[in-house]
């Protein structure tokens, strides 16, 4: 086992990964496709029934089990840190996919403030994918 220092016991680090199930094996490769050559994640491991597709600082992991719905659950979504979501917002759309809510500007009035450009899309599981380009 690694060893940890006192004050990493009991930290969280960050989100390793986030998981969906699909219900069949087209709806699985178009899953896959949409990340892969749409998205451009760049596949981290495979398996039998399952993929992990890296985003750079954590997983997506997509599982082809045939269990699983396509209902927003108690995850409202997901944001992807973007650059150009402007670009990416219209790769996504030109595939088909729903933006739903298109390229904006936002800034979140916390202290400090947060400002970034941000869009919404739906994928082929029916989940929410938030593109998040955080300004300095």
């Amino acid at each position: 086992m690694e060893e940890r220092n006192r004050e990493e016991i009991g930290k969280i680090t960050g989100i390793h990964h986030v998981s969906m199930r699909c219900k069949d094996p087209a709806k699985f490769e178009r899953a896959v496709r949409f990340y892969t050559d749409i998205l451009k994640l760049p596949v981290y491991r495979q398996w039998g029934n399952g993929i992990l597709l890296d985003t750079g600082n954590g997983l997506i992991e997509i599982f082809n089990n045939n269990e699983g719905t396509e209902e927003i659950g108690a995850v409202r979504h997901f944001a992807l840190a973007a650059v150009n979501v402007d670009e990416l917002a219209g790769r996504i759309q030109a595939e088909g996919y729903e933006v739903f809510i298109g390229p904006k500007d936002i800034v979140l009035s916390s202290v400090p403030e947060v400002r970034a450009r941000i869009a919404f899309c739906r994928g082929e599981l029916n989940e929410e994918i938030e593109l998040f380009d955080q300004k300095q």
